[in-house]
Formats: C-alpha cells, structure tokens, sequence
C-alpha cells in the first residue's frame, strides 16, 4: 500500500473551545496505525472565547487558536493558509465546539450559521477534487453549508443538531457511536464519536472504522 499523505485540521485544544482533544488523538493514533504522513493544521486566528474546562466558565483571556493546537500535537502544527490539497490523499477533522465556535459560529447561529472561509474553501478544494473528507462529531454539520445539499452523514442521534443538518439541505442518518456513514458519491466519511460515546473506548471504535475507510477511499 502506498504511503498516505492526510490532512488533520484542528479547532483549538479542549472540548469547550477547541478541538476535542480525545477525538484528535485518536484520529493521530489511528493514522499513524495506518502508517499516514500526518500534517496538521489551525487556522491562526483567535478563539471565539476561552473556558476553563474545569469549572466550565467563560475566562477573560484571549487564546489563539493555531498555538492552542499546538499543544495537541506536541508542536507541530502549521497555519491552515499553508495546507495545500493538492499535496494530500485526504482531509480529516475532528470534533470539539471549537468547530462550532472556531471554524464556525454555529455553537450560536445553528442553521443560520457563517463558516471560517479559509477552512470551507479547503473542504471544497479536497471535494473538487475527489479526495476523502472525514469529519467527526460535531463537524458532520457544516457539510451541507460548506459543500451543499444532498450530502448524507452523521452526528449520531441528537435531534436537535440532526435537525439542522436536514434544515440545511443534507442528508442525516442515525448512527450508533461505533459506526460511520459514508457518502460514497461525495467520499464524505463521518461518525458520531463524543455525540454520542460516553467514554474513550466508546469514540475509538467509530475513529477507527472512519480513518480505514477515509485510507481506503484515497
């Protein structure tokens, strides 16, 4: 099997304002398993806000979203301006309300909501172009805002943010948490991850099934 070159975009570091940090890993984990070339990115931009996941409130501080990643991935992380599709098998993003706060601001908008241009544009690049998108958890929502109607995918089974994605024009499908929905049209791999697990080893099964099938679809 060739060598897999994957893109892994992340939103910040911590489940309330940036990329949900299990979810990363195990995506990191699950590539690397698959012996990918691994490159990850943030937009250098700052966070919608920063919360002290401890306590669960708003803190007064500015964080920046591309150092905060940083942490994920011991360092080496590189502005999104800088990811180039044409030099990538495939895009993969995990979940976090980052996607929703950073990358977006549909934590606040649902439906109605603007996605980070430089981000969308990268998804329809790697579209265009027929390369595989996995997104996982909360991300699967902006696909229909990002990439158009009629795209299935798959946030589990939350109604309320399954309902956004219909409203906007995709395609939801019920999804337990170890299991993925693939658009095989589109080559959109999704998975519901901590949408729906309640723990680490709930979240890995779904990753892992979405990294295979994201490998195999390049």
């Amino acid at each position: 099997m060739n060598k897999k070159k994957i893109a892994v975009i992340l939103s910040g570091s911590g489940v309330f304002d940036g990329a949900e940090i299990f979810e990363a890993t195990l995506t990191l984990l699950h590539l690397d398993r698959h012996n990918a070339d691994i490159v990850c990115f943030a937009p250098d931009i700052d966070q919608h806000h920063v919360i002290n996941h401890r306590t669960g409130e708003e803190m007064v501080e500015t964080r920046n979203v591309l150092t905060e990643a940083s942490r994920i991935n011991r360092g080496a992380v590189s502005p999104l301006q800088d990811a180039d599709p044409n030099e990538f098998d495939a895009v993969v993003v995990p979940g976090g309300f980052g996607v929703a706060k950073n990358l977006s601001d549909f934590a606040f908008k649902g439906g109605e909501c603007d996605v980070y241009e430089p981000f969308a544009e990268l998804i329809r690049s790697f579209h265009a172009q027929k390369k595989p998108v996995g997104m996982i958890c909360i991300a699967p929502v902006l696909i229909p805002k990002i990439l158009g109607k009629g795209i299935s995918c798959t946030i589990g089974r939350d109604a309320a943010a399954s309902g956004e994605i219909d409203s906007m024009g995709g395609i939801h499908i019920s999804c337990n948490v170890d299991g993925i929905v693939v658009d095989h049209e589109h080559k959109i791999i999704t998975t519901p991850a901590y949408m729906e697990a309640k723990r680490i080893s709930e979240a890995e099964k779904g990753v892992a099934a979405l990294v295979e099938k994201v490998i195999s679809m390049c």
